[in-house]
């Protein structure tokens, strides 16, 4: 069986395809086809259809770059069998008891099992904990295309490295971890990859060590995050403002600047379940990494419950108030509601008997209904007065709110809940200030 060599995707006698069009998808297809044939192919056919008009609704891509870069967007997974390198890209979630939904990655399997052809290299970049690539989609790969691994055709897995929002370390400019199941495989990739990467590439030795590298990435921020709120927690017991200790500490040279905030999000709040999941299926109970992950799912609670102590210190009922939020996705300049720990600030608040409305200008309406059954505001004044605000997603558009706006939108004396410490307390020192 003979499969595909660099230059034949060079000149474009061969395809990529990309399965999954959402913020890793897009930006990946759209870079490879700067020099690649590529074929863009995902199951929502609404999305399929804003791309070719040049719109894409998660703000990765803008309309311009869209419109002069040529990728085929389909939703027909037939068009699948036109391409000899397949890159799976689709998400990697957990549910509600907070284990890892690989639903969507079989799913995509599947597909791509039943229409590839002989000689094809199937990649996936979808975080994964070590084991998934060659124990689970394999074996879906065979049994979808009757063909043989190894004989008939070969995997991958290069660990996507997005950062939504940001327009800084765009894809790009983040070395990308490439792995493969033999040396000819991890040439091909590496080649493919390393033509339209900036900033290079790593060969991992082999599929596991790419899909730990994933994983750890991650849980390493979700850890020192969890470590500054647990700080946080300590610190407001002893009356002692938090975001002045981080500042003192970190004049020194290699003092680590995280800070204390909700975590959220397709990555950081996801990613460490995958490991710990794997860590007790061969019998070992991770410790630290749990620990960290239970600070860091409280935050939302303590959030709410820290906003309805300083409103009964204000002397205002909390039965039927009204508290606004500020910011809805997962971290700032982005429209990406997905797992975002904002709702858990909104369920706690109702639990109080609190009304607690949301206001974000960067979420999309339509997502945040369907996925949480909220219906967002359409201006932050558009039901003031309320009795408290929080400030929980750090924008750029709440950044250049003054003390005179939270005045105008509250009943009396404001009471305004800094999550992410975005505001100086000398110039808000008329109002209530309450900083994380």
């Amino acid at each position: 069986m003979s499969f595909p060599n660099f230059e034949e995707f060079v000149s474009q006698k061969e395809k990529i395809a990309v399965v999954g069009l959402g913020y890793v998808g897009l930006p990946l297809a759209v870079l490879l086809a700067e020099k690649f044939k590529v074929i863009g192919f995902d199951i929502n056919g609404e999305r399929i259809e804003e791309l070719k008009k040049g719109f894409d609704r998660t703000g990765e891509v803008e309309s311009e770059k869209l419109k002069s870069i040529k990728v085929e967007y389909t939703d027909s997974p037939d068009k699948l069998s036109e391409c000899r390198l397949i890159i799976v890209t689709v998400p990697t979630p957990i549910d509600e008891h907070k284990i890892p939904n690989l639903t969507p990655v079989k799913k995509a399997s599947e597909t791509v099992g039943k229409f590839m052809k002989p000689g094809t290299v199937v990649v996936y970049e979808s975080t994964v904990y070590p084991s998934v690539t060659e124990e689970i989609c394999v074996p879906i790969l065979e049994n979808e295309s009757k063909l043989k691994y190894m004989k008939d055709f070969k995997v991958g897995y290069s660990p996507e490295r997005v950062n939504p929002g940001d327009k800084r370390h765009t894809i790009d400019k983040i070395v990308k971890v490439v792995s493969a199941c033999d040396k000819e495989t991890l040439e091909l990739l590496s080649s493919i990859y390393g033509s339209v990467m900036k900033a290079g590439i790593h060969k991992a030795p082999n599929i596991r060590t790419a899909e730990a590298a994933k994983v750890i990435e991650n849980t390493q921020r979700d850890l020192n995050i969890a470590l500054m709120n647990e700080l946080a927690l300590i610190f407001h017991k002893m009356g002692i403002d938090t975001r002045d200790v981080l500042e003192a500490a970190g004049t020194k040279w290699n003092f680590l600047k995280f800070e204390p905030g909700l975590v959220g999000g397709h990555c950081i709040g996801v990613d460490p379940y995958y490991l710990t999941f794997k860590a007790q299926e061969l019998g070992y109970h991770p410790e630290v990494i749990l620990a960290g992950r239970r600070i860091n799912d409280y935050m939302g609670k303590f959030v709410a419950e820290s906003t309805v102590k300083q409103m009964i210190k204000e002397g205002k009922q909390i039965l039927d108030s009204k508290v606004l939020i500020l910011g809805f996705t997962f971290k700032e300049n982005i429209r990406d509601v997905r797992n975002t720990r904002v709702i858990d600030i909104y369920n706690e608040l109702k639990s109080y008997g609190v009304k607690p409305y949301i206001y974000d200008p960067y979420a999309i309406f339509e997502e945040v209904k369907k996925e949480y059954g909220i219906e967002l505001l359409n201006s932050p004044e558009e039901l003031a007065p309320y009795d408290a605000v929080i400030i929980a997603v750090k924008h750029d558009k709440f950044k250049k709110l003054t003390p005179e706006f939270f005045k105008r939108i509250s009943i009396s004396k404001p009471i305004v809940i800094d999550v992410k410490g975005i505001y100086d307390r000398e110039q808000f020192k008329d109002i209530v200030l309450w900083r994380l």
